[in-house]
């Protein structure tokens, strides 16, 4: 297994078929630290910014323990010589950016959640970074690095020596620690620097006689160091994106794992040797052999440095589609959370150099089925771009997208916007791309038969129409659901064109402010278009009357439709919080808002369609059934929104299972499982109310609880509360038993006065009607019910003497 601190979850992988085996979640902040428990390797420790530590049973994904320190944890390590003891980096109370290494003694308690306040300091004026420590031989010593200084504290003697180096830059060199690691077996220290040297420390127990020898490889900061189990290699990496592997602290016998991808931020050894995994800087986790050959790797979702792209969804794979490493586009996929492949764009070697002008991916869109793929590359030139668009076609038998047409300089200036006409793609008549660019023109480009003999395909693509508008920049453009209409913003002005024709039909404005973006309605809202503008403005405008239908003071920043219906999903950024707003083009009061959905800035978000719709029983989030919204932050964080509970999502599928449905199928089960259908069916016959079991409603915590491995449990003194708790009856609720008397006693009631009976069929009626108007009919008490019953009983006929 390879375990991952991802977020605030763990990750287990698998190593063989590097499947995403569990996602263990139960911390409220960032987890900042994994170690295996060391007296006991199907255990894990995690540590977070929530200021808790975990005990895992990794093997089954369920949290044992959960000790809370108070302070925020940034390091942890579980040396074995501490044993009931582990050390975590905590910041140093009234001074900032100054922390400690402190030890917390972990109690000993029946309870799952336990308080750890019991701490000792062990390090003043530590690093933050969890490689900056390093614990010794059979945990004897722990050394710390920050900036130039080195400090080595012996337990057994509490002695704390210090050692600097210089800070003066000579000769290029830079003496700025960067990591450390200590060797297993001896009494040495390996310590990484900014200048890309390692040094070997020894004799440190003295602080006038130690000695450092020096290794030189990398060119730049050294990220990481790694001794192998036995100490006899060292392994280190760097930005070059290399691992390089020392042989006997000998800068003379190395060896070298080149073209890793991308810079090297850790690196991990397995408790056999046998393997060794590098982390690098664009989400990958590189699996390697001892005789250093690549094995595996795990590809997460890569952070680009700008999502020029958009998000944009893959409409074969429902993958998510953005920029990934420099010229590519990666398909991510969200169910596996790891990525499909990577597609090269531009098709040149990305120069890792500053200052350097080079093409990169700027626009993508799909057809609507997913066969034609449309991309535009730029340069980084501002005035005078290089500009290249192309079309690429899936290919069924290679299962991958192949090149069809190249374009060079599609417009004068920088391309703003481009779509497909979503239609039936059997025609090729009927599949068009438009784009927009900032030379104040968009341009209608259709499939045409490629007469070129030496050409490999039949089909290319060519320019059909130019349109334009006073001269304005086109900034936006969209096709509405059936194609007829093409909508393109020229700056403050929305103008539809026929798609046939290429006739002007209308134009809209809101005035003041460019609009931003735009939109159609769809389904049965397919007669409105929706415009946001950077003045904050969110207009809705009727395509029958050509008016404005509402408006809203909105500071919209991302506007996208759902494709599988009506909802619209808008998100506005105000006071440095994002909020959501989603809503129908044909009621402009919002069927779900969000306020403060996160601190974050959100650019970027999309629908992805579900392969089933979902079961939701919660009303708000009914726009969620058949699609699933994801959001991407200025910070590269890519968030959903999820109608389920965290341990909904945590519990696997098949423990959700009620506990009937996990029982073995024996004759006596299949007897009394057709008694009670009988009888069910009895009550419903009779008129009897259904109660319903507690049981089916119990929550994800019981039933894992019964699915949970004996040897994991908690003692039974502590599951008794919880568990007589699930199975007790809210007092809002009636018992079977109660139900039963009060139909029971009516029914008498009704046969001793029939009068009362017809009354009481008038009420039922009466209460049916309320109930269609959405109000709500207010419960009696018995003793009310026993008062109306005198009144409805007493002789009103002497009224009618007057």
């Amino acid at each position: 297994y390879l375990l991952c601190a991802s977020g605030d979850f763990v990750k287990v992988y698998s190593v063989n078929t590097e499947e995403t085996l569990r996602l263990m979640g139960g911390h409220a902040d960032l987890v900042t630290g994994i170690q295996l428990n060391p007296h006991n390797h199907m255990q894990l420790y995690s540590s977070s910014l929530d200021g808790t530590i975990k005990l895992w049973d990794f093997m089954d994904g369920i949290p044992i323990k959960t000790f809370t320190v108070g302070s925020k944890l940034l390091a942890l390590y579980t040396p074995a010589s501490a044993e009931d003891s582990v050390f975590v980096v905590i910041p140093k109370k009234g001074e900032r950016d100054t922390f400690q290494l402190v030890s917390v003694k972990l109690t000993k308690g029946a309870g799952q959640d336990l308080e750890a306040k019991e701490l000792s300091v062990v390090l003043d004026g530590v690093g933050a970074s969890m490689k900056h420590i390093a614990f010794g031989r059979e945990g004897a010593y722990v050394a710390s690095v920050k900036d130039v200084n080195l400090q080595v504290y012996f337990f057994k003697r509490k002695l704390l020596n210090r050692f600097s180096l210089s800070t003066v830059k000579t000769k290029g060199g830079d003496n700025h620690f960067s990591c450390i690691v200590c060797h297993p077996t001896e009494d040495c220290i390996a310590t990484g620097h900014a200048d890309g040297k390692i040094r070997l420390w020894r004799n440190f127990h003295h602080r006038k006689e130690y000695t450092y020898s020096t290794l030189h490889w990398h060119h730049d900061i050294v990220m990481d160091l790694a001794f192998s189990m036995e100490g006899t290699r060292l392994l280190s990496g760097g930005v070059e994106a290399v691992l390089v592997q020392w042989h006997n602290e000998s800068s003379c016998q190395k060896d070298f794992l080149p073209r890793l991808g991308s810079p090297i931020e850790y690196i991990s050894m397995s408790s056999d040797g046998a393997l060794c995994c590098t982390l690098h800087t664009d989400n990958r986790i590189t699996i390697i052999n001892s005789n250093l050959r690549f094995s595996r790797s795990i590809q997460g979702l890569i952070k680009s440095r700008d999502v020029k792209t958009g998000l944009v969804v893959d409409p074969r794979t429902k993958a998510l589609v953005l920029n990934g490493e420099p010229g590519h586009l990666q398909f991510y996929s969200l169910q596996s959370d790891q990525q499909l492949f990577s597609l090269d764009i531009v098709q040149r070697q990305y120069i890792h150099q500053a200052g350097l002008k080079q093409s990169d991916l700027v626009k993508v869109a799909f057809s609507a089925q997913g066969t034609w793929l449309a991309t535009v590359e730029e340069s980084e030139e501002v005035t005078d771009p290089e500009l290249q668009l192309k079309l690429w076609f899936y290919h069924e038998e290679m299962q991958s997208f192949q090149l069809n047409t190249r374009i060079n300089t599609p417009h004068d200036n920088h391309i703003t916007d481009m779509c497909f006409r979503d239609m039936d793609e059997l025609g090729d008549d009927s599949l068009i791309l438009v784009t927009t660019g900032r030379d104040c023109v968009f341009k209608v480009w259709v499939m045409v038969e490629d007469t070129d003999p030496e050409a490999q395909q039949s089909v290319s693509w060519s320019c059909d129409f130019v349109g334009s508008y006073h001269n304005y920049q086109a900034t936006n453009c969209c096709f509405s659901e059936d194609g007829s209409l093409l909508a393109v913003s020229f700056e403050e002005t929305v103008t539809v064109w026929d798609s046939l024709t290429w006739d002007l039909k209308c134009t809209f404005c809101h005035p003041p402010g460019n609009i931003r973006n735009i939109c159609f309605g769809r389904l049965t809202c397919s007669k409105y278009l929706i415009g946001a503008t950077d003045y904050g403005f969110l207009c809705c405008w009727n395509l029958l009357t050509c008016a404005l239908e509402w408006s809203a003071h909105l500071n919209v920043v991302v506007l996208q439709p759902d494709p599988l219906s009506e909802h619209i999903a808008a998100v506005s950024w105000l006071s440095k919080e994002s909020s959501l707003f989603v809503f129908k083009p044909n009621e402009p009061r919002p069927v779900y808002i969000q306020r403060n959905l996160c601190k974050e800035k959100i650019l970027l978000a999309a629908f992805v369609p579900r392969d089933e719709p979902e079961m939701i029983s919660s009303e708000k989030y009914l726009w969620l059934r058949k699609s699933q919204l994801f959001f991407l932050t200025d910070t590269q964080e890519l968030m959903t929104l999820s109608t389920k509970s965290l341990e909904e999502r945590l519990t696997p599928s098949s423990k959700q299972l009620a506990v009937e449905e996990s029982l073995p199928m024996t004759p006596f089960s299949l007897l009394l499982g057709k008694h009670r259908r009988q009888q069910a069916q009895e009550d419903i016959d009779l008129g009897k109310p259904v109660v319903h079991n507690k049981q089916e409603q119990a929550s994800p915590a019981v039933k894992e609880l019964l699915h949970t491995p004996a040897h994991v449990l908690p003692s039974a003194s502590f599951l008794c509360t919880i568990f007589i708790n699930s199975l007790l009856i809210s007092k809002e609720n009636k018992s079977a038993e109660e139900v039963a008397d009060e139909v029971e006693m009516e029914s008498e009631k009704a046969e001793d006065d029939s009068d009362e009976e017809d009354v009481t069929e008038i009420e039922q009626e009466d209460t049916s009607h309320m109930e269609l108007l959405g109000e709500m009919t207010c419960k009696l008490s018995k003793s009310q019910e026993k008062e109306l019953r005198k009144i409805r009983k007493m002789d009103y006929s002497w009224i009618s003497a007057f």
